[in-house]
């Protein structure tokens, strides 16, 4: 999985200090990535689902109680983490064999939606954030807002930005000879390091950093506002309901800095070190790469986690779907495409 440059465990050099590390993610990553990729497709396809039988049953429902501008932005949101596994076996097969053998074309796609797919969810989480706010400070606001319509073109408009910012992956990245390496070649960013180093800042700052503040900035004020509004007495039912879906999207949000925080603090230490290059002549950072690597992959499994530990709606419509109540197979493909 990329991190904010893009550069895997299959881009650094395997010198005589690391081979034991070497020899570990040879068998342990695939293992791995294989238990992830299971349980992101099978948990993303339950929640897509479950969802689009949300707006099936809620079409023609709007409003901020219905929840819908929120399970739009869930869908989106589940949409870029299954492109994000897309293009998990990719890196795995790569750290297997310890180089890259798809050739220059895949190099720059598999970059590029690496890239891609990560800025399109931490902006999807920003927006589902500024909803939330929209929902429980200034419901009126929100009930012409968060329309499914307008909120579907907005969740499709984030992918522009999250394209462009991965557009050098798509134009700069290559194929090239690793140094201290015999055995074959690997999918490098950029030539220069000062390049890399410029873009590796404005990933961390544009994909990262700044939606994290505008998060952290939403919730602050929504929890504010909950606080002020039960000191007050207003509508307890309401604000406990609001207070539970606020809650639950504050995890999405925790989860998803947790499990990139290390990854692009990997990142930025590899950049700071001028010895890096684009040929891979810098040196491994240990079990702390393996690591790092791990969390960013597990980022696409945690979102349907806790769907079910924090939501009681969730789980009773997970119940329902698997009690599958005189719903055949066809029907449930049917529910499925609706989306």
């Amino acid at each position: 999985m990329a991190s904010a440059n893009s550069t895997g465990p299959e881009d650094l050099p395997a010198n005589s200090s690391d081979l034991k590390l070497v020899d570990v993610e040879k068998v342990l990553v695939p293992i791995l990535d294989a238990l992830i990729l299971v349980l992101g497709v099978g948990g993303h396809g339950m929640v897509m689902v479950i969802l689009c039988g949300r707006r099936r049953r809620g079409a023609g429902r709007i409003g901020p109680g219905t929840g819908t501008g929120t399970d739009t932005l869930l869908l989106a949101l589940s949409a870029a983490d299954l492109l994000l596994l897309s293009v998990l076996p990719f890196h795995t097969v790569a750290i297997a064999l310890q180089r890259w053998p798809f050739g220059d074309f895949l190099c720059r796609l598999v970059g590029f939606l690496g890239s891609a797919c990560s800025s399109a969810s931490v902006f999807t989480l920003a927006t589902l954030a500024v909803s939330r706010y929209l929902t429980v400070v200034h419901p009126r606001r929100a009930y012409g807002l968060l329309s499914p319509r307008r909120v579907s073109v907005v969740a499709a408009l984030l992918w522009a930005p999250a394209c462009c910012l991965a557009a050098p992956q798509l134009a700069f990245r290559f194929v090239g000879a690793r140094r201290r390496a015999a055995d074959g070649l690997g999918c490098f960013a950029f030539l220069s390091h000062r390049d890399q180093l410029i873009y590796g800042l404005c990933h961390f700052l544009m994909a990262f950093l700044l939606p994290l503040v505008t998060i952290v900035a939403a919730y602050i004020r929504i929890y504010v506002f909950l606080w002020g509004s039960r000191h007050a007495g207003r509508a307890p039912q309401v604000e406990r309901y609001q207070s539970k879906v606020t809650k639950t999207s504050a995890m999405l949000v925790l989860a998803f800095t947790l499990c990139w925080l290390p990854s692009y603090s990997l990142t930025l230490a590899l950049l700071a070190d001028k010895s890096t290059g684009a040929t891979g002549a810098s040196p491994r950072y240990g079990p702390f790469s393996v690591f790092a690597r791990l969390m960013a992959t597990s980022s696409t499994v945690m979102n349907p986690i806790l769907y079910v530990l924090m939501s009681q709606k969730f789980r009773q419509d997970l119940l329902r779907l698997l009690r599958r109540e005189g719903q055949t197979a066809p029907e449930a493909v049917e529910m499925a495409a609706a989306c």
